[in-house]
């Protein structure tokens, strides 16, 4: 009966263990969808016409935005994440095709995450601002993505566009 116990409970802490194994991916992977979805949202709600509207000079323009989180996101998913190298190739200028480049990129996080253990969220890189863990990078990534469509929220607000409900969930 002991040894029955003992497996039992064995079973049950190793089935706990992997559950939790993926805890954190699982939830970054639908922040993450959330994210992809809610930017474009936002980069939908924008008439195509006023990609080039910024509010200052010394602001982006609402496409320029776009691109920027679009860089940052390929930039920290090739060296940091996948380590497969990208082509960088010019961010298109038409409004359709911005998303539709927006939405590849999220979609190549994703990928990246699949190939991803809770293990190598730990490992540490050499990154411009110190030592960060892959973990810290994907919340540092996430966090850039959060900070740039918060500007872009603005910029509708100020040509008077309704910005669409928060999905962030």
């Amino acid at each position: 009966m002991k040894k029955l116990v003992l497996g039992a409970i064995l079973l049950f802490l190793t089935m706990s263990s992997f559950g939790q194994d993926s805890e954190y991916l699982e939830a970054f992977q639908k922040k993450w969808e959330n994210s992809k979805n809610y930017l474009i949202e936002v980069a939908e709600a924008m008439p195509e016409e006023e990609y080039a509207f910024k509010p200052t000079e010394r602001e982006m323009t609402f496409a320029q935005q776009l691109d920027h989180i679009n860089r940052n996101m390929n930039w920290i998913n090739s060296d940091y994440l996948s380590k497969e190298k990208l082509d960088t190739a010019e961010f298109p200028r038409a409004k359709a095709e911005i998303i539709e480049t927006i939405s590849q990129s999220f979609d190549r996080v994703s990928e990246t995450m699949q190939h991803i253990s809770e293990k190598d969220l730990q490992h540490k890189t050499d990154f411009f601002a110190g030592e960060m863990s892959l973990l810290q990078m994907l919340n540092l990534m996430q966090d850039h993505v959060t900070h740039h469509r918060g500007q872009l929220i603005v910029y509708l607000n100020l040509k008077g566009i309704e910005p669409p409900a928060y999905l962030g969930w």
